[in-house]
């Protein structure tokens, strides 16, 4: 029977409490993991507060006050955000940066992974690999916390983290750049070993309950697959990340 691991509660000085000091943390441009936001609460403020979030980049969470109060804090009034363990990067700040010094970039899009040991996993291999950032929706994935940058060994500190409000609009960012955007799907007909990696381009990996969402999928430049022996339907996305990222790292070393 799988166990159900519990996250561990945020520690009180990772967490900024109350309206007024949450609005004060987003208008200053404190870096926040996310918002969480008492789905009961009421007032002038919470307009306000949305808004300066969503200008921020920042998801807003709507809990019931349990949750809140969970947190063994008091004085919260509805709202509590939580500091980013991680420096979020722009995106285009990120390309101009990898382009510049001359080499070809090849970036992660992770699209409705929400399981954070997977990643860790995937951000750890990421690093070893040549991964120059990986890219993430500001919704639909696993919150990038202390149990991620553990699981990551410390990854998630070092390679650039870019977090978008719609991967949509990130991958039409990558082809004003002239960034390829494979996608990886189980039925594609290209093989990894039938892709050229050495070129400036980003790989898609969905979900292992869905997969990549069809619409992001529709405007990617090629899908591609790992070939597998058997009839067993999918790899572990942290595992396949790995085995994507294993081809596209000795084509550029061969290269």
């Amino acid at each position: 029977m799988k166990q159900f691991r519990q996250p561990h509660r945020p520690k009180k000085n990772t967490l900024v409490i109350g309206r007024p000091a949450v609005m004060d943390a987003l208008r200053n441009g404190q870096q926040l993991d996310r918002i969480y936001l008492d789905t009961m609460a009421q007032g002038t403020d919470i307009r306000e507060l949305k808004h300066l979030a969503s200008q921020a980049g920042v998801p807003i969470n709507y809990v019931p006050a349990a949750k809140l109060n969970s947190f063994n804090i008091t004085g919260h009034e509805g709202c509590v955000a939580q500091i980013a363990k991680v420096q979020y990067q722009s995106l285009q700040d990120v390309i101009s940066f990898v382009t510049e010094s001359g080499e070809a970039p090849l970036f992660l899009i992770l699209d409705g992974i929400t399981d954070i040991r997977n990643i860790g996993g995937i951000a750890r291999t990421a690093l070893c690999t040549g991964v120059q950032a990986i890219i993430i929706p500001d919704k639909g994935v696993g919150a990038l916390n202390e149990d991620a940058i553990l699981t990551s060994a410390g990854a998630l500190e070092t390679i650039p983290v870019c977090r978008v409000n719609s991967l949509m609009k990130a991958v039409d960012e990558l082809h004003l750049n002239g960034i390829l955007v494979f996608a990886s799907e189980m039925t594609a007909e290209k093989t990894i070993s039938e892709v050229d990696f050495t070129i400036p381009c980003a790989i898609v990996l969905g979900g292992e309950e869905k997969g990549v969402y069809p619409a992001l999928m529709k405007i990617c430049d090629e899908k591609i697959r790992i070939p597998m022996k058997g009839d067993f339907e999918s790899l572990n996305v942290s595992v396949a990340t790995g085995m994507i990222l294993y081809e596209a790292m000795t084509q550029r070393m061969k290269g």
